[in-house]
Parts: structure tokens; C-alpha cells; sequence
């Protein structure tokens, strides 16, 4: 099998792995952050296996899918306006040598992100009731939680690396 079709073929499982997970999380809302950050790791997954672009179109394709398949939204605007293109955004900041640029990139894009579905998707995300917190301890928390989160998410992508990539690496 040639590269290029190999590259397809993963970005096409794992975009399909992408869209199952956003589904299990839309019918599982106990589950949402949690299913829909798992979901990302198809991105990474195939950024690891393929490179930026397939990574580019698995999120793309991923986002068109979901919107157009699952009645809940709340999985898929999670995935589209964080969870999907971090994968591909986290492979290029983590390319700039300074750790702390690349943490103020990073919690700066968490930041918008989070800015975003605020004020825009709040009420599908979140369920607060009546009672709506304190913006400061959002972002706050948000960002502690976030940081917690990149750090996790960076060790998963070294398990994927050195324990699962060289079984689908072509010998």
C-alpha cells in the first residue's frame, strides 16, 4: 500500500472513530467532556500517523459529520471549537522552543476558546440553572483545568507514540 493511500485510509478510520465517540458522548451527557476530549485523540492520532493535513481534514470532516448526524449539539460545538483542532494547533505551538510562550499560546487559545462557547453555547454546554457563576472562577478554574488536561493529553500522546504508533507503522 502507498503512503498516500495509507494516509487516507487512517484519516478515514479514525475521522469515523472521531464521530462515534462524539455520538456515544451526545447520548451519554455524564460523559460529555470526558468522550469528547477521547474523540480529539483520533486527531492526535492520525497528526502522529499522517501529518497536519490529514489531521487538518480528519477535524473537518469529523465537524461536518457530527453536526449533520447527532441531534444533541453540545459533543460537536465542544469538539469544534476546542477539543478537534487542538490536536493539530498543540503539534505546531509545542514546535516553538520556549515552554513558556508555548504555555501562554496555549492557555491563551484554551482562553478564546472558552470565551466563545461562553457566550455563544453556554446554555447548551453548561447547566448551570438559575445560578450562573463568577466569570473569574471560570476562567480560573478553567485554566488550572485545562493545564491539567495538556499535561495528561501529553502523556497519552507518548503512550500512543512509543507503545501503539510502531504497530501501524509499515515495516
Amino acid at each position: 500500500m502507498n503512503k498516500k493511500t495509507r494516509n487516507l485510509t487512517l484519516s478515514a478510520l479514525f475521522a469515523s472513530l472521531t464521530v462515534i465517540s462524539l455520538y456515544i458522548a451526545s447520548v451519554w451527557p455524564t460523559g460529555l467532556f470526558g468522550l469528547v476530549a477521547f474523540a480529539s485523540l483520533f486527531g492526535t492520532a492520525t497528526v502522529i500517523e499522517a501529518g497536519l493535513a490529514p489531521g487538518i481534514y480528519v477535524y473537518l470532516v469529523s465537524s461536518m459529520l457530527s453536526m449533520l448526524i447527532i441531534p444533541n449539539r453540545a459533543a460537536p460545538l465542544l469538539f469544534i471549537f476546542f477539543f478537534g483542532y487542538y490536536p493539530v494547533v498543540k503539534s505546531l505551538i509545542e514546535r516553538i522552543r520556549l515552554i513558556i510562550i508555548q504555555w501562554a499560546l496555549k492557555l491563551l487559545l484554551f482562553n478564546l476558546s472558552l470565551t466563545v462557547i461562553w457566550f455563544f453555547f453556554r446554555g447548551l454546554i453548561f447547566n448551570f440553572g438559575d445560578k450562573a457563576p463568577n466569570l473569574i472562577f471560570i476562567y480560573l478554574g478553567g485554566s488550572i483545568v485545562f493545564a491539567l488536561f495538556d499535561y495528561g493529553y501529553t502523556k497519552i500522546i507518548w503512550l500512543y507514540i512509543n507503545r501503539i504508533s510502531k504497530y501501524t507503522r509499515r515495516k
